[in-house]
């Protein structure tokens, strides 16, 4: 089985900055792309970014430039570093393994998630 595991969230200040990390284990060698999501109470789930295990990163239009993936092949983790958080950052953030079909936009394109972890910013 394949099993992803968020760290890092937790009560941060406005304007802090933050980095989660989803360690890997399992059956992950097939794995192509590996993406960050978000849900705030009473809002969808939102696509935050992915990152490609042949190297790049992409992110949503509203997400770039305070928002990093990056990754660590030798530790099976990717990370998520979030700067200038604001009160809208406050969210059950997601890892999710990306599936065959590259629909890496939509939930529906990832077979692996984990359990999600908690960010609170304080205004």
């Amino acid at each position: 089985q394949v099993q992803l595991v968020e760290s890092g969230g937790g009560l941060v200040q406005a304007g802090g900055s933050l980095r989660l990390s989803c360690t890997t284990s399992g059956r992950t060698l097939s794995t192509d792309a590996m993406g960050w999501f978000r849900q705030a109470p009473g809002k969808e789930r939102q696509f935050v970014g992915v990152i490609l295990w042949s190297g790049g990163a992409f992110y949503a239009a509203s997400m770039e430039g305070r928002f990093t993936i990056s990754r660590d092949n030798a530790k099976s983790t990717v990370y998520l570093e979030i700067n200038s958080l604001t009160a809208e950052d406050t969210a059950v953030y997601y890892c999710a393994r990306g599936g065959e079909s590259g629909n890496y936009f939509d939930p529906t394109g990832y077979d692996y998630w984990g359990q999600g972890a908690q960010v609170t910013v304080s205004s």
